[in-house]
């Protein structure tokens, strides 16, 4: 930072070390942006709420420029209720981006500075709360709540990937991501993977306790396979960012039980639990392996309502191995040689 001073202080401006600077001189070097907060409201299906606007084609999160004087969480705040009808108090941040200068869209009169636009949590709503938006007259034609993998056909590819980086920091739980025109500056390995950039495959079929019936076909068998820690290994395919859960075979384990299993068109999706003791050299370069908690893992599936009847059955499956309730933290990927616990 330049040294300030007073030019009745001194005349001599090399008198020593650094830059000399009058107030007025260094606050005419600092450059100059505009502001901004938008909010990632998701549904109970993991879909991401985004606006139509009656000024632009492509679609929004809901959200606006920061006013003079105003803190960015209380802009966020008075944006959701002006665009929405929904008051709410949304503290924790997201992603904080810095969009340049040159960023294409923008008229050239306008004049565009850059802008460091702040991503808050809006949580996940019910249908209760999705019942009661109110939009305005004007500038807000209506809501939709998209796929993540379907944001980038409908929004400006910058928006899609600021609100991407911010919905895997959500899940990822290590804070706010840093971006600069929607890339995270510290990839994590939700990042690097891609993960949901293609749609999530669903399994939204109601679900059901204990083994599969014998006269009912197994489309496919997975397993939800628990750390000592109680978090679960997951697959992410490098080509296009799916995760799913393991089959048995994918690794080293005791204990193994039926958990359950969910209707399929062509059969049940069954599940088993069991403790990993070890995990084998990768053999197939096509997946990567991670731990994530439970919830991780539900968060990036698509499994509808009946996702919170299986997720409390793996909490139960997880207490009779006597391990832990794991704690969100990054999702962790394991090293391809494998390991043993």
């Amino acid at each position: 930072m330049p040294q300030l001073t007073d030019h009745s202080a001194t005349d001599d401006r090399e008198c020593g070390a650094g830059t000399w600077m009058t107030p007025e001189e260094y606050g005419a070097s600092r450059s100059a942006v505009w502001t901004a907060a938008v909010v990632l409201v998701t549904d109970t299906d993991g879909r991401i709420l985004i606006q139509s606007v009656d000024y632009r084609a492509d679609r929004l999160l809901p959200g606006g420029a920061i006013d003079a004087g105003e803190a960015p969480s209380a802009a966020a705040a008075r944006e959701l209720r002006e665009e929405l009808g929904v008051d709410g108090h949304y503290p924790r941040g997201l992603a904080v981006d810095w969009i340049p200068a040159d960023t294409p869209g923008f008229p050239p009169e306008m004049r565009f500075p850059g802008e460091i636009l702040h991503v808050y949590d809006g949580g996940t709503w019910t249908p209760d709360r999705i019942d009661a938006v109110r939009l305005p007259a004007q500038e807000i034609t209506g809501i939709h709540f998209a796929e993540p993998a379907d944001l980038p056909a409908l929004m400006d590819p910058g928006d899609a990937r600021r609100a991407l980086s911010a919905l895997r920091a959500r899940i990822n739980g290590s804070g706010a991501a840093l971006l600069e025109d929607g890339r995270p500056t510290a990839p994590t390995a939700l990042d690097r993977l891609g993960v949901l950039r293609a749609r999530r495959i669903p399994q939204r079929g109601a679900w059901h306790g204990g083994p599969v019936p014998a006269q009912r076909p197994v489309r496919d068998l997975t397993g939800w396979l628990f750390a000592p820690d109680g978090r679960v290994l997951l697959l992410v395919a490098r080509a296009t960012g799916a995760a799913h859960l393991p089959p048995p075979a994918a690794a080293t384990a005791t204990g193994s039980a039926p958990l359950g299993y969910r209707h399929g068109e062509q059969g049940a999706h069954a599940r088993v639990a069991a403790r990993l003791t070890g995990l084998p050299p990768a053999t197939d370069p096509a997946y990567a392996r991670l731990l994530a908690t439970p919830e991780q893992v539900r968060e990036l599936s698509d499994w509808g309502p009946a996702g919170e009847d299986e997720l409390a059955a793996v909490h139960a499956a997880r207490a009779r191995l006597g391990l832990p309730a794991p704690a969100r933290s990054p999702l962790t990927e394991l090293p391809e040689e494998g390991l043993r616990w």
